[in-house]
């Protein structure tokens, strides 16, 4: 999504993007000189047409939907040593996800490895050689799942083909199994004769990859390890023992430390500053002004401020604490007072806005509606805040420039690190650490230029920039503060006849381009438009709010206040009506169907998580099941004891059907509980089972972390919250003590859809419907706070 959102925010376009992943065509390595080495693996500089444009493909197999991608070319992320071990390439980012263990899985199944035999190592940012980069938008499974695949396949079928020629017979008697190739009599029977891995791979890489048409996939009976949920993450034990390495963890010789002081408030800049206190502190070695891009669009581009430079972190923080500085104001962004905007979205949410898509005529089904349903849900703008604090360590020397960091978009920083230090993208080098969370905070890379800054300033001497919580809280993007209005019109039976939702928010786009104060198809395409419901009357307005900070994404990005207006808006409604939740849910959905978009006003721009909808079309019925399964397994409308509740929201977001049902308790002093919770998910074809329930499971507490805790809040332009003592979140006191996550099957011929941020919009809504049910107060701001009054 990252390099999409960046073009078409610059552009200024409402284009409809086909398939927007930029891989490499495995054709542009084979050519190349072969390693002597004996590995499979050959890194090799593609040519300058390695690059293409991908449209959806059939990749053959009965089980296997349409896929993506030619980032599949076993030369680049295979090889196999003499003794038969094998290293997997991994090119996305570690941030808790296991994407390090599931994409490298799919190779291994595929090529028929054992997994006791291969080790995992981390690409650096280069994506004209790896493909996309970007380890957001829920897409390193959905997108690469096939790729790796293919990836597996052909190199099955390449280490088969070398022990058919090396045994003079022909390919269809060798079958490779179990990290060996056995030779097969004429009836298929094993003759006993194998050659390992090891004493192929110097043959198998001396063939052309196998063109994809010919490649066979294994059917899921064959898996080995896909689907099986056994298979542990591949940096465990180095994590639970303290082995991992991650940013802070980085030394180098000649290491430096440093940390910064940044304006409060967007558009300030440094008037002046004194460091000679600093200067005093033992440790602390130099004091520099860095300076940082003051007009819009900022994009991803440092703050500026001023660097303090010590012998460990700790001086450096305390040499901080010394600065005198003093700030220029910011005429745009000092008066940013959060209750204030509220009310100014308030009022604009009650008038008509731009209109985004149409459908019938809402004006009519109001005017001659029996009732009418209108209330607006708020939420406040939120931090990632992920446990790791952001990081990087730099060092400029010798007209090159390498940096170490937890980043999740390595090409990203790469070219701006170029373009920050007027170097050749190819004198840059980014290595990938361990990410102690993301959450997209860590696919924008202003503190690692930042990094590289200093390091230039100090002479080259790498440098360690360590944010603290405190700037974390301070100077991130932050995702968009929100004002959603929902309105339903009823007739005589009490049917929905017109659906007006209105959505006031601050865009991303005002990172990226002038500030219009309108969204765009991106965020328009995130549960606004889309609202899957058969309602013959339907109209989405979006109405003007500025920007006065950084907005970026944050996991599951516009979805969050979208499934919570409208999932809560359908459990009021359906109360006002004397109707079961559920039931009134089902109606309003209906009938079994595939989306027509253009039948039903969608824009032309329609913004489809960036894939084509042909192949990932909006099936009603799927939304429905697992409505179903969630509230079945969850035991909907059984008697509970006072002060308890069941509550529901059902939500699609890339391309994944997730329906949650949260029973909380609400104690004596108002506290709200979450003893249990049941998320079902229909996400296509999937790899590893553990880690989907394992994500599920951690939506529901940052879920719940959102509802109840975390609210970012601005005074006079500047954050108000430093730490998690007053940014809140989920503890081990109060958080969701039982998440029992329900796996639709996938049916054949169905596209692998996104995980890491589908399970967390309908969280909020389904907690926010519970505690109505469990004590008739209805809470519509988020964070609602952990008491009820």
């Amino acid at each position: 999504m990252l390099h999409y959102l960046k073009q078409e925010a610059e552009k200024a376009e409402r284009k409809a993007a086909p398939v927007l992943i930029e891989n490499v065509s495995r054709r542009s390595f084979v050519g190349g000189a072969l390693a002597a080495s004996g590995l499979v693996l050959a890194v090799r500089i593609p040519s300058a047409s390695a690059r293409e444009k991908l449209t959806p493909y059939p990749t053959g197999g009965a089980d296997m939907p349409h896929g993506y991608g030619s980032a599949s070319d076993p030369h680049v992320f295979v090889s196999i040593k003499p003794d038969g071990s094998v290293t997997i390439l991994a090119h996305r980012a570690e941030m808790g996800t296991g994407v390090r263990t599931s994409l490298p899985m799919v190779v291994v199944d595929e090529m028929e490895a054992d997994w006791s035999q291969v080790s995992i190592t981390q690409a650096v940012g280069d994506e004209p050689l790896y493909g996309n980069q970007d380890t957001d938008g829920s897409r390193s499974m959905r997108h690469y799942i096939q790729p790796m695949r293919e990836c597996g396949a052909a190199m099955r079928q390449m280490l088969e083909q070398a022990a058919a020629t090396k045994w003079g017979i022909d390919v269809s008697r060798v079958r490779a199994k179990a990290h060996r190739v056995v030779q097969l009599d004429d009836a298929g029977n094993e003759t006993g004769e194998t050659l390992g891995f090891g004493d192929l791979a110097e043959a198998a890489m001396a063939l052309p990859v196998p063109a994809r048409e010919t490649l066979l996939f294994k059917t899921p009976d064959e898996f080995n390890y896909m689907r099986k949920g056994e298979t542990k993450i591949t940096d465990l034990h180095d994590i639970t023992t303290g082995k991992a390495i991650y940013g802070a963890d980085i030394r180098l010789s000649g290491m430096k430390y440093a940390v910064m002081i940044r304006p409060a408030v967007l558009g300030e800049k440094l008037k002046s500053f004194d460091g000679s206190a600093a200067l005093k502190v033992p440790g602390v070695e130099a004091v520099h002004e860095i300076e940082g891009f003051h007009e819009a669009p900022r994009k991803f581009a440092p703050l500026g401020g001023v660097a303090v430079v010590a012998n460990s972190t700790y001086a450096a923080m305390q040499g901080r604490e010394a600065l005198a500085v003093e700030w220029e104001p910011s005429a745009d962004h000092a008066g940013y007072n959060t209750d204030a905007f509220f009310e100014e979205m308030s009022e604009t949410s009650k008038k008509p806005g731009k209109v985004i898509r149409n459908q019938g005529d809402v004006d009519a089904a109001f005017a001659n509606a029996k009732s009418v349903f209108s209330e607006e849900y708020r939420c406040q703008h939120l931090n990632q805040a992920s446990m790791e604090p952001l990081v990087a360590v730099a060092r400029v020397a010798d007209g090159k420039c390498e940096v170490w960091a937890p980043v999740q978009s390595p090409y990203g920083a790469r070219e701006d690190l170029a373009k920050a230090l007027e170097l050749p993208i190819e004198n840059v080098t980014v290595h990938v650490t361990l990410l102690g969370g993301g959450f997209g905070r860590k696919s924008k890379w202003d503190f690692m230029v930042e990094a590289a800054l200093i390091s230039r300033k100090i002479g080259g001497a790498p440098v360690l920039l360590q944010w603290t919580r405190e700037d974390d809280m301070h100077h991130s993007f932050y995702h968009t503060v929100s004002v959603e209005r929902i309105e339903m019109a009823f007739d005589d039976a009490g049917k929905v006849t017109g659906f007006r939702h209105r959505t006031v928010a601050p865009s991303i786009v005002s990172t990226f381009a002038p500030d219009s104060g309108y969204q765009f198809n991106i965020e328009y395409g995130m549960g606004f438009v889309n609202t899957p419901y058969e309602i013959p009357n339907v109209r989405c307005e979006n109405g003007q709010a500025f920007a006065h900070t950084r907005i970026g994404w944050l996991r599951s990005v516009s979805n969050i206040p979208r499934a919570f207006a409208v999932q809560s808006a359908v459990a009021e409604a359906a109360h006002a009506l004397g109707r079961d939740h559920r039931e009134f849910l089902l109606e309003l959905i209906g009938s079994d169907r595939i989306l027509d978009l253009k039948a039903l006003g969608y824009p032309e721009d329609f913004w489809h998580y960036g894939d084509p909808y042909e192949s990932f079309p909006v099936d009603t019925a799927r939304l429905k099941h697992v409505i179903n399964v969630a509230t079945e397994k969850a035991g909907w409308g059984k008697e509970l004891p006072k002060g308890q509740g069941l509550g529901l929201a059902a939500h699609l977001s890339w391309h994944n059907y997730v329906a949650t049902v949260v029973r909380v308790e609400v104690k004596e002093d108002g506290t709200i509980t979450v003893p249990h919770a049941v998320t079902a998910m229909d996400c296509g074809f999937y790899v590893n089972p553990e880690r989907i329930r394992s994500q599920v499971e951690g939506a529901a507490v940052m879920g719940m972390s959102h509802a109840l805790y975390s609210g970012i809040t601005f005074k006079n332009g500047a954050v108000e919250q430093s730490n998690f003592y007053d940014f809140e979140i989920a503890r081990m006191s109060n958080f969701p003590q039982v998440v029992d996550v329900h796996l639709v099957e996938p049916q054949p011929g169905r596209n692998a859809a996104g995980v890491g941020e589908p399970g967390l919009p309908p969280f909020a809504p389904a907690l926010a419907n519970a505690v109505f049910a469990a004590t008739g107060k209805r809470l519509r701001t988020m964070p609602m706070g952990e008491k009820v009054a």
